[in-house]
């Protein structure tokens, strides 16, 4: 089945979160409130999987029509809450691709240097945009430059994926070797290649509803 764009380009709010362990339920209820009172398009808020690396304790993926109606929604005002010990987020703007249904929404956020040559940067989205055709479990994707970054590195992409299940992601993505043998080598010190010289945030969750559309 061939990738579909689904409509018009959209606002899309992503935000990892690092919870005090005893108060994670009652954060939780609290922020699935604030996201479906600003009324958006998209809402996931969930705790994250195992596995995650820098990836929060609770994922929280918005999307919305225009920047104005995310302005409008004032849901980081949730995120003033005390047991909320650290927040890594982005906000960013873009059309994604779907193809099929998944059941597993993952977010990875990264940062280029802002001294790394244009065309260098535009080989890393070339080659990162790519990895859809190899992999049949990523069921939806949009690739993303962030225009605002929050938390103590200043985000420049976001790569975002909806996998068939857990098991599609952990191995014929992670394992693939479209990734191992081509794409990490933007990420990997051992080659003179690499870009991505920051910590990542690759995180992920369950998801029973599309969320990239």
């Amino acid at each position: 089945m061939p990738a579909a764009r689904n409509g018009s380009p959209t606002v899309a709010v992503t935000r990892l979160l690092d919870v005090v362990e005893s108060e994670r339920p009652r954060v939780l209820n609290a922020l699935r409130t604030a996201a479906e009172a600003g009324d958006p398009l998209r809402a996931l808020v969930e705790p994250t999987d195992a596995g995650s690396r820098n990836g929060g304790d609770i994922l929280v993926h918005l999307r919305f029509p225009d920047l104005n109606a995310w302005a409008r929604s004032d849901f980081d005002d949730a995120l003033r809450d005390p047991a909320i010990t650290n927040v890594n987020g982005v906000t960013y703007r873009g059309t994604p691709l779907r193809r099929g249904t998944g059941t597993v929404y993952r977010a990875l956020l990264l940062r280029v240097p802002p001294e790394v040559p244009a065309d260098r940067v535009s080989a890393f989205e070339h080659e990162l945009a790519m990895m859809p055709r190899y992999v049949s479990t990523i069921r939806a994707w949009q690739l993303s430059p962030v225009d605002e970054a929050v938390g103590t590195t200043g985000w420049t992409h976001v790569f975002e994926q909806e996998f068939t299940d857990v098991d599609g992601l952990m191995g014929p993505y992670l394992m693939h070797p479209i990734h191992w043998a081509v794409v990490d080598r933007w990420f990997d010190p051992e080659t003179t290649d690499m870009i991505v010289r920051d910590r990542v945030c690759h995180s992920f969750c369950r998801t029973d509803q599309p969320v990239l559309s």
